[in-house]
């Protein structure tokens, strides 16, 4: 089988190339942003990497129905018929393989589901997640709607919001453990929660708040989540084994919030999330896990992270750096195939102010060039 890779500044620009090279036999496996150019290191810009391989389906079918026709005109001779039938039907052939070989493919797909397709590929959605939107409008729309470029996106908005799922809080007191990478913003995260259920910042009746940090090999770590606790007036512990949490969730069995600020792993780096992960048992029943998680993720890493701190049997998904990317239907896709919601999203470094509760309509908005009647995103 015959792979390809092609690079480009957009999204259409690879699609284009790959249709002119390779024509319909051209199937897309995988996409993803990359940096190009540049000199040095410096002046690089954004791009598209797609690859995929070339299929013999095609060929094949036209084979197929080659043999097919044969069959025919056997039969039709069999059955004691003119010779002038026989070249008329031989004549079908020949015009047949004209319009395969040289016009466009008679299945071809509209318009509409071309753009829309193209749409979700500049928005990082998962492969997966594209076909089925795309079979759900050759499936469910009629002609005329496809022709209507308005319903189309309306459709499209709804199946997607439909996808997205929402984390629903539960009742106080609890716990909430953060977990994630190294750098995607935990402890600024832990702050910024603190002040929204500590300070009252969104209007949310004042709750009682205690954070705990377990980071005490992070150069800074310590001192900084300290500082927020200061300013806040909010008490801050730091731990260092499982008996020292047990003790501290036993102590604070009468307060409202315990917020748990954890080490950044790699995902790759097993012992030690298994180790942290055993640590964290102290925190008893009542703990809820947020796996943070960078809006600017590469969307190769994104089903990695989430499979790999899948040990930690996270509630939902807190997505950080919103300010910094505005592709995210990699995430969408990937959350979506987990079954697992979003909780909160933060988009800048201010504490309180960057932090939101993650909704169907703000995760929509999102998604560049998708219009849409505010019915299609309200939930």
């Amino acid at each position: 089988m015959e792979y390809f890779t092609e690079q480009a500044t957009s999204h259409s620009e690879a699609l284009n190339r790959i249709r002119q090279k390779y024509g319909e036999r051209a199937k897309i496996l995988n996409h993803r942003t990359i940096r190009m150019g540049g000199f040095l290191g410096m002046f690089r810009r954004e791009g598209i990497e797609i690859s995929g391989y070339i299929s013999n389906e095609l060929q094949r079918r036209k084979q197929f129905d080659l043999e097919e026709e044969k069959k025919k005109i056997l039969n039709t001779v069999k059955s004691d018929v003119s010779m002038s039938q026989v070249l008329k039907a031989l004549d079908g052939i020949n015009q047949k393989l004209d319009t395969k070989l040289t016009g466009d493919p008679p299945d071809a797909d509209h318009e509409s589901i071309i753009k829309i397709r193209n749409l979700l590929s500049e928005n990082e959605f998962a492969f997966s997640f594209i076909q089925d939107i795309l079979d759900r409008l050759k499936r469910e729309l009629a002609l005329d709607d496809l022709e209507n470029y308005h319903i189309v996106q309306d459709s499209v908005a709804r199946w997607i919001s439909e996808k997205i799922s929402i984390y629903t809080p539960q009742e106080f007191p609890k716990t909430m453990i953060l977990v994630g990478p190294t750098g995607v913003g935990k402890t600024t995260t832990i702050a910024k929660l603190a002040a929204i259920y500590g300070l009252n910042t969104e209007g949310k009746n004042s709750k009682s708040v205690r954070m705990i940090t377990i980071d005490n090999y992070r150069i800074g770590a310590k001192k900084q989540i300290e500082t927020y606790g200061e300013i806040m007036n909010i008490p801050v512990d730091c731990v260092e084994t499982y008996q020292d949490l047990q003790k501290k969730i036993t102590l604070y069995d009468g307060v409202d919030l315990v917020l748990i600020d954890t080490i950044g792993k790699s995902p790759r780096d097993y012992v030690k999330l298994a180790e942290m992960r055993e640590m964290l048992d102290a925190a008893g029943n009542r703990a809820e896990v947020f796996l943070a998680m960078s809006a600017t993720t590469k969307a190769s890493d994104v089903k990695e992270i989430l499979r790999q701190f899948e040990p930690f049997k996270y509630n939902a998904v807190i997505m950080t750096k919103l300010d910094e990317t505005m592709r995210i239907g990699n995430i969408i896709s990937a959350l979506s195939e987990k079954g697992k919601p979003f909780a909160f999203i933060t988009d800048g470094q201010n504490v309180p102010q960057d932090i939101e509760e993650a909704t169907v309509s703000r995760l929509m908005k999102q998604i560049e060039g998708l219009k849409a009647s505010t019915l299609s995103l309200a939930r």
